[in-house]
């Protein structure tokens, strides 16, 4: 194995990728397996290259002025113009003289940028990829480089800066030419990116964990709300008989349930929309009718109610449901890990490409695995699991009034399904927001989002619910409208934030959202500064903690069992905002620095 050329923390000379250009950048760190180094911009961006595009400063030295380095035929031609017949008077020429310098200047002062320029020296006859070249083509390059890269909007302001143009209408349109032309860079970088170095969840140890633990986790939830004491202190519940878990009608109702949601996803209705650009610039296409498809669920369940269909069946193989939907979230989890060895490598997540096989199978080595047009992840992500979510608390709905032998069920049952269905229902009606999440984006489709979508979100979300079964809660009418109230505060945060994200990613120049103020970046995208996002970085995250409490309160205060969820919820918001922050600062550099100058508080207003 070659030892590395240059140490960490080394300053040195680093070619910005597509392009002949070197600017000063420091060493970060060096990857034995790649072979890559990190650096570092003076603007904070960080980016991964190879050893030959990187150059040590004594093979550098700082570009000429123009006017020292004009060609001769030009210096020839200003001294046959010097001894003209006409040329000007003395005091003209010196004030001729005078305007040209006022002009180099405000020519300086326009190209000057945050990151030093600077050109090989005539010593190093050999270009970035070894080839012998003349010191006069190494400058042509250079030149040819500097005015493909130099924003043609600077020229503009410059001869147009004594025009009656705004300075907002011209700021508007240098952001929006800076978007265009920084993103075809963005792209090109991302093409060549890295395996993945930072491992999140513990690394291989940790994620293999987890791999065991979350389907523990869920069979403790599930056996303590059976109790009739489910008290954190009884401690382990009573575990049932092995052959008591698993029953093969129950598995086949579960596969019937995948299959006919699969079928509503195909279905030729509802719009097709373009996701957005991967790493390679191509975009998928995706149909939008997640709502169709609940419509089409619900009417199969009245059919099912009408003919006298017994749903609390689902309440009374509510375990098996949940071994059921666990095995079949680890086969699909291994087939698509098996498949993804396979896959191009412009295709694999760029979170799950470590080489280690537990983390890869467990965060998804596959960024968007299909089967034809057929997208597994988007399927699973709101399909299944979030529609079955609806279907099992109407279930434990049906269940209290046999248990608890009532004519209708409890207030406290309605609220509860009232809230989830609110949340099910607004989540596939703006379906396509989903395409901009880290889910759709960057994670790749492995155990970790497969058995959360199959698993976690039916049978944990669920919990409230199941819980009022067999552990009624009376509540009265003041203190169902509180909750009510919280419930709409929380998803009115919720809503109004994800759309104002979602529709400024979309077209950031809409002129409905002209009223917004936001931070450019170096990838061309904007930092938002007003709006819910400039309240909070996070501020749907506050939305989805306020209405976790409002789904929980109803179900009282005589065991912390209900408020699991909250408890998750909270925890597993403050991971996400970590891991967002994270990856928001190596990608947007400087940027990301003021903007949480100017928003302080992550998800808590003055507290967090």
């Amino acid at each position: 194995m070659p030892n590395r050329k240059f140490a960490d923390g080394e300053v040195v000379m680093g070619r910005w990728p597509g392009s002949v250009l070197y600017y000063e950048v420091q060493v970060t760190s060096y990857d034995d397996v790649s072979h890559l180094y990190t650096v570092k911009y003076k603007d904070g961006t960080e980016l991964a290259l190879k050893e030959s595009d990187i150059r040590s400063q004594s093979s550098f030295k700082p570009r000429k002025s123009q006017s020292s380095s004009s060609s001769p035929s030009r210096r020839s031609s200003s001294r046959s113009r010097s001894r003209s017949p006409g040329r000007p008077a003395k005091g003209r020429r010196r004030s001729a003289s005078q305007s040209r310098e006022n002009k180099d200047d405000k020519k300086k002062t326009i190209q000057e940028t945050n990151l030093a320029l600077l050109k090989p020296s005539e010593n190093n006859t050999r270009s970035y990829n070894g080839e012998p070249d003349s010191t006069e083509k190494n400058d042509m390059s250079c030149k040819t480089s500097e005015r493909k890269l130099k924003p043609a909007l600077e020229i503009e302001r410059a001869l147009e800066q004594y025009s009656l143009r705004s300075r907002k209408e011209e700021k508007k349109k240098e952001e929006i030419y800076s978007e265009k032309k920084v993103f075809e860079t963005v792209k090109t970088i991302e093409k060549a990116s890295p395996k993945t170095k930072e491992l999140e969840f513990g690394g291989r140890i940790g994620t293999f964990l987890m791999i065991l633990f979350l389907p523990a986790t869920v069979f403790y939830l599930l056996l303590m709300c059976k109790q009739d004491d489910p008290s954190l202190m009884n401690f382990p519940p009573p575990l049932p008989a092995l052959e008591s878990l698993w029953e093969a009608r129950v598995f086949g109702v579960f596969l019937l349930w995948f299959f006919l949601q699969a079928l509503f996803y195909l279905l030729p209705i509802g719009k097709v929309v373009e996701g957005l650009p991967l790493s390679n610039g191509r975009k998928l296409q995706y149909r939008i009718n997640g709502f169709y498809a609940f419509l089409l669920t619900a009417a199969a369940i009245g059919t099912l109610l009408y003919f006298q269909f017994e749903l609390h069946y689902l309440y009374d193989h509510f375990m098996q449901f949940a071994v059921s939907a666990a095995v079949f979230s680890m086969v699909l989890s291994i087939y698509l890990y098996v498949r993804s060895l396979k896959a191009p490598e412009e295709e694999l997540a760029p979170g799950g490409n470590s080489g280690y096989l537990v983390y890869d199978f467990f965060t998804g080595h596959e960024l968007n695995p299909r089967i034809g047009n057929f997208d597994l992840k988007y399927f699973c992500e709101l399909r299944p699991g979030l529609i079955g979510w609806v279907v099992i608390n109407l279930a434990m709905l049906l269940a209290e009034m046999k248990v608890q032998n009532q004519s209708v069920p409890s207030l406290s049952m309605i609220l509860v399904n009232s809230f989830q269905l609110l949340y099910v229902v607004d989540a596939l009606w703006n379906e396509e927001a989903v395409l901009t999440t880290m889910d759709i984006t960057h994670d790749g489709f492995g155990f970790m989002l497969a058995f959360g979508d199959l698993v976690w979100v039916p049978f944990v979300y669920s919990l409230q619910a199941f819980y009022l079964v067999g552990h009624p809660a009376a509540i009265s009418w003041p203190v169902a409208a509180a909750i009510t109230i919280l419930n709409c505060i929380g998803y009115y945060i919720f809503r109004s934030a994800n759309s104002q994200k979602n529709n400024f990613r979309r077209n950031p120049s809409d002129p409905k959202l002209a009223y917004l103020k936001f931070i450019p970046t170096a990838t061309g995208k904007g930092l938002l500064v007003t709006g819910w996002w400039g309240f909070v970085r996070h501020p749907n995250y506050l939305g989805d903690i306020i209405m976790a409490l409002a789904w929980s309160l109803p179900c009282g205060f005589n065991h912390v069992l209900p408020y699991f969820y909250v408890i998750y919820f909270i925890c597993l918001l403050v991971h996400r905002e970590a891991r967002d922050e994270h990856h928001c600062k190596q990608k947007y550099g400087l940027a990301w620095e003021r903007y949480c100058q100017r928003v302080p508080y992550r998800i808590f207003p003055y507290i967090y």
